[in-house]
């Protein structure tokens, strides 16, 4: 399974960027969103900044992300 992560520009030099994801930075390209600026919400996928996405549905996908980091901290965790 694939999944992109929302992510915010934090630093962005022609088409490099620097992103940050609920405290994680890394490094992405801008090269399939050439409007991307400085303080977008961007969903990443491997290397690339692949869409633009407004602030909500960032927070919900964080959230999201933050349940599942929780469940895997859980001891005797059962699923399903």
């Amino acid at each position: 399974m694939c999944l992109a992560i929302p992510a915010r520009i934090v630093e962005l030099k022609g088409e490099n960027a620097v992103v940050d994801a609920m405290g994680n930075r890394y490094k992405a390209k801008t090269t399939l969103l050439p409007a991307a600026k400085l303080g977008d919400l961007v969903l990443v996928h491997a290397g690339f900044a692949i869409s633009l996405i407004d602030e909500e549905e960032a927070k919900k996908t964080w959230e999201l992300i933050a349940e599942i980091d929780e469940f895997n901290d859980t001891p005797n965790k059962i699923s399903g």
